[in-house]
């Protein structure tokens, strides 16, 4: 269902006014939600992971915000590829360096994600992007490596990031500094069947992805929390943007086979090519999780060249 100017309110984010859905959580608690208002959704399987986790307000370019972002319930596919180390640095900047699994090779992934219950309301997004070094890191990491690869702890950098909503645009690009612009995309991941498509400014396919959904392994919440580390650059200081995901539902398999992934044309699908993808190594797949979003925050990240 098309939603209207009469289904929307009016929010101010950093001088911008921003359409939020009427009545929804953004619209009625501003990030200060009700965890036990949360916990009555039938969408959402608890909030004690985010009972541990107390806001605090600071400052950003957005104004007076409160962090982190809370979801209550998400899903997330990632299709993670090996790349030529040369093509993934024409894309990085000076000061950062691929993740390499071998001298030439690193690792890109493709992702989808749909939040269902959120601080900022339904919204999906997708992304391409680059595992890199940690920051400030000399020679390659064996414990990097391994964390990266078993989702422990990613450090990423983000070269597309299309979002469903308007509010998780301004947030995520005045906010957090990230590529992000608004546009159709849907996502559905099940225990059987997990797909996705990006529409470009046509209405074509950017990017779509269609695939067996590998099988569940069910985890108590907060047995496993993974973080990712995401680098960004804001008014020409670096920042670095922590998430931690409470996975409760997830499956992954290694050389998948039978992945329907189009490359179409758009900005997603340009960004993929670029980095000239050479083999799908693995396909990971939340199918239930919780996450929590930090603000950036200022960081030192050593030049490279």
């Amino acid at each position: 269902m098309a939603t209207t100017e009469k289904d929307t309110v009016k929010v101010d984010l950093g001088g911008r006014s921003v359409a939020v859905p009427k009545g929804g959580l953004y619209d009625r608690y501003r990030m200060k939600t009700d965890l036990d208002e949360v916990a009555r959704d039938p969408q959402v399987s608890g909030v004690d992971f985010f009972r541990k986790l107390p806001k605090t307000t600071v400052e950003s370019p957005i104004g007076p915000t409160l962090t982190p972002n809370f979801y209550y319930s998400i899903s997330t596919a990632r299709l993670t590829m090996l790349a030529p180390s040369r093509a993934i640095r024409t894309r990085l900047p000076a000061e950062l360096a691929p993740l390499e699994v071998a001298p030439g090779l690193g690792l890109i992934s493709v992702m989808f994600f749909r939040y269902d219950v959120c601080d900022i309301d339904f919204y999906t997004e997708a992304a391409v992007g680059v595992a890199v070094k940690p920051a400030r890191h000399g020679r390659l990491g064996f414990f990097d490596l391994v964390s990266a690869l078993k989702n422990e702890h990613l450090d990423t950098y983000v070269l597309s990031l299309p979002v469903s909503t308007e509010i998780a645009q301004v947030r995520g690009h005045d906010g957090y500094g990230f590529p992000k612009w608004v546009t159709d995309l849907t996502v559905d991941i099940d225990a059987s069947r997990t797909t996705a498509r990006v529409a470009n400014d046509a209405g074509g396919t950017d990017l779509s992805l269609s695939v067996a959904t590998p099988a569940q392994k069910i985890h108590p919440s907060g047995e496993r929390v993974s973080a990712l580390t995401s680098y960004t650059s804001i008014d020409g200081a670096w920042h670095s943007t922590l998430s931690q995901t409470n996975v409760l539902s997830a499956g992954t398999t290694l050389l998948p086979r039978d992945v329907q992934l189009q490359v179409g044309e758009g900005r997603m699908a340009d960004d993929l090519r670029s980095l000239r993808p050479i083999r799908q190594i693995q396909l990971d797949v939340v199918a239930e999780g919780q996450l929590a979003l930090h603000m950036p925050v200022p960081t030192s990240i050593q030049n490279r060249k």
